[in-house]
C-alpha cells in the first residue's frame, strides 16, 4: 500500500483508517499511512527520544496508539513548521537559536 499523501496532517493520519473501516476492510495501521524518511540523530537527541517516548508510553491510558521516537519526532516537526517562519540563519545553531531554542 501507498501512503497518504497530503499537506493536512489531521487528514493524511485518518484516511486510511476511515477508507478502510467504510469498506468492510481492517484499518490500515498509522506507520503504514506515513511517508518514510530516515534523518541522522545525534546519540543524546536519540537515548533522550527514547527515555522520553517510554516515559510517555507508561503514563499514558489503555488504548491508543503507541508512543515512540517516531511519534515525539513528528510532533517535533509540527513544532518546527508551525515556527518556520522564525528560521534563520546558516547553521544549525543558528536554526536553533531563531525558534528560541
Amino acid at each position: 500500500m501507498t501512503p497518504t499523501k497530503s499537506t493536512d496532517k489531521s487528514e493524511a493520519i485518518d484516511s486510511g483508517s476511515v477508507a478502510g473501516e467504510a469498506a468492510g476492510k481492517a484499518p490500515v495501521p498509522l506507520y503504514m499511512r506515513l511517508e518514510r524518511k530516515e534523518a541522522r540523530l545525534r546519540a543524546d537527541q536519540y537515548s533522550k527520544l527514547t527515555e522520553h517516548a517510554r516515559r510517555l508510553s507508561r503514563a499514558k491510558a489503555e488504548g491508543g496508539d503507541r508512543i515512540t521516537e517516531n511519534t515525539l519526532i513528528r510532533v517535533a516537526i509540527d513544532l518546527l513548521l508551525d515556527r518556520a517562519d522564525l528560521l534563520a540563519g546558516s547553521d544549525e545553531a543558528e536554526l536553533r537559536n531563531s525558534v528560541s531554542l
